[in-house]
């Protein structure tokens, strides 16, 4: 599962055992230790983080057209400074 669906699968994961420690911390605060809400609560957030490490996050195309522009012209600028350099 090397696709971004596995990525926010893990990130959905992650959102339901915080939940469950959540439930968790209630069921001790009402004094009655639920153990199965804390592993249940451990499996999904460790299934969870394993999902989002097994997928990098993909390339932001956010402002692609900025970076080209700047790009652009940091190369023109160093093309300049290289036909100065060349002509002393």
């Amino acid at each position: 599962m090397n696709n971004p669906f596995s990525f926010r699968l893990g990130t959905f994961f992650i959102l339901v055992g915080c939940g469950l420690l959540v439930l968790f911390t209630g069921s001790v605060f009402a004094r009655e230790f639920n153990l199965v809400t804390l592993l249940f609560a451990t499996a999904t957030l460790l299934l969870g983080f394993a999902f989002r490490r097994a997928v990098p996050p993909a390339e932001p195309t956010r402002f692609s057209g900025i970076r080209k522009l700047s790009q652009r012209s940091r190369q023109r600028r160093e093309d300049k400074q290289t036909e100065k350099d060349q002509k002393k």
